[in-house]
């Protein structure tokens, strides 16, 4: 019933969007995109850094400065809260990922869809994740994802793959281990369809641990 309830919420707001949406051009609408992921960035006192600070770091962002880093090609921003335990997907493997997750439409700043309640807690969202090279391709497992389901696609935002290059994937096997932790911006063209469609960015917090 609750799952109903949030997906009705995403279809209802995705349709008044684009019901506004006919009325603006694209050039519009990714204006106001951009100006959403500044307010965002604005309001939550986000300290942006580039690339090569980000590779400086040692691929790491500092959670006590609220640091991101942008990637100017996709126009993702990714904060890794915890770097997670297990190790880094290596090319050539192929690997169950199991995803809880807060997506948070920024044009309107409201939650959309969350798997990441007590509601849901034996049921994280699972996708088949492969590596090639830099490259990941991954699809949700069908019945077993929220995002699958109420945004009719089995296909995973390739903005949820960014921070594949830079989080372990393991499970909790002994005191002190903790699972990969990340918060994304993501822009419409790393999103899903509706987002995509609606021309609007996303904000997700995400925890990534290894399916059996």
């Amino acid at each position: 019933m609750k799952k109903s309830v949030i997906a009705l919420f995403s279809i209802v707001a995705f349709i008044c969007m684009m019901s506004c949406n006919d009325y603006e051009t694209y050039a519009e609408q990714k204006e106001k995109e951009n100006n959403a992921i500044s307010k965002f960035l604005k309001d939550s006192s986000v300290t942006v850094i580039s690339e090569a600070q980000f590779k400086d770091h040692g691929f790491k962002t500092d959670v006590s400065k609220n640091e991101y880093v942008f990637f100017s090609q996709t126009g993702v921003y990714l904060q890794i809260v915890r770097e997670g335990c297990g190790s880094i997907l290596k090319s050539g493997e192929t690997a169950t990922v199991l995803c809880r997750f807060w997506e948070r439409n920024l044009l309107t700043d409201s939650i959309q869809l969350t798997n990441d309640v007590l509601a849901y807690n034996y049921r994280p969202d699972k996708m088949s994740v492969t590596r090639s090279s830099d490259t990941f391709v991954a699809s949700y497992i069908d019945g077993e994802s929220l995002m699958a389901g109420t945004y009719s696609s089995v296909s995973v935002p390739s903005g949820w793959l960014v921070p594949l290059l830079y989080v372990k994937i393991g499970r909790w096997e002994k005191e002190g281990d903790e699972i990969a932790k990340v918060k994304l911006i993501v822009p419409h063209t790393q999103g899903h369809s509706y987002a995509s469609s609606g021309v609007y960015p996303c904000h997700y917090t995400i925890t990534y641990e290894k399916g059996i």
